[in-house]
């Protein structure tokens, strides 16, 4: 596992938890929280922050209890996404989580979809993903560029490989089951995973092996003028396409 520090930890008060990976946020991140708070979606999950080591002093502790959060975990190890995500998934699976949520720290997805996250997986579905582009979802001011790379390629080729018809493919608002996760077909905690390869590797590889997934409605608005993304709009997006391919052709099965 990539090392991590747990900052704080107040304990484990629900069988679900809503994990937030960030890296420097701002005020997106504080923004995103008080949100959760003000939505009451707190009472149904443990909110869990897993950052990837932010300098920008946003993620004071004082803020976090305040506004319901339950853990802060610092990742130390080198990596990128992935790398956070095996860290907070690994330190949620050892408290005892039976429904993990992710949802990105940089406030573009409307988190009055976690409760419907929740239900899904306490009804037996191992993978929900969010989609702004099923009827009754909402795209707002996304870049007609990623729209059209997620609508006309990034989804129609995890869709074919996969076997499951997946319409919002690059966004990180998901759910997963605890046995899913913990299935040694998939593997999840391997090295390989550090930057954006696990998210589409579990897409790719969840229907493949009969996990129960679903897509639900939700609401992803970027911000006028401003695309709040750690993926660069030339090498990030080939880097993602590449990884997109080697996972359709099985690089990262076991």
């Amino acid at each position: 596992m990539p090392s991590f520090e747990t900052l704080f930890w107040l304990g484990r008060q629900h069988r679900a938890c809503v994990i937030i990976p960030v890296i420097n946020e701002g005020n997106r991140i504080r923004n995103l929280l008080a949100r959760i708070r003000d939505q009451s979606n707190a009472t149904r999950a443990d909110i869990i922050i897993v950052d990837g080591g932010s300098t920008d002093g946003s993620l004071d502790e004082a803020y976090l209890r305040e506004h319901a959060v339950r853990g802060l975990l610092v990742k130390t190890a080198p990596g990128k996404l992935s790398a956070q995500l095996r860290c907070a998934y690994a330190f949620a699976l050892d408290e005892g989580y039976e429904h993990i949520v992710t949802i990105d720290g940089n406030d573009k997805d409307d988190p009055e979809a976690i409760p419907r996250f929740i239900d899904a997986l306490e009804g037996g579905v191992d993978f929900v993903q969010a989609s702004r582009f099923l009827a009754g979802g909402i795209a707002e001011n996304t870049p007609r560029s990623r729209d059209l790379a997620i609508r006309f390629i990034h989804a129609p080729i995890l869709s074919l490989f996969s076997g499951f018809k997946w319409t919002d493919t690059t966004q990180g608002f998901r759910g997963y089951s605890r046995r899913m996760l913990l299935d040694k077909r998939i593997a999840a905690f391997r090295n390989i995973f550090t930057s954006y390869e696990l998210l589409v590797y579990l897409s790719y590889r969840a229907p493949k092996l009969d996990f129960r997934c679903i897509e639900l409605a939700t609401t992803r608005r970027y911000p006028k003028g401003e695309v709040p993304t750690k993926i660069s709009a030339v090498r990030g997006n080939i880097d993602v396409l590449k990884m997109l391919l080697q996972a359709c052709f099985g690089a990262y099965n076991v």
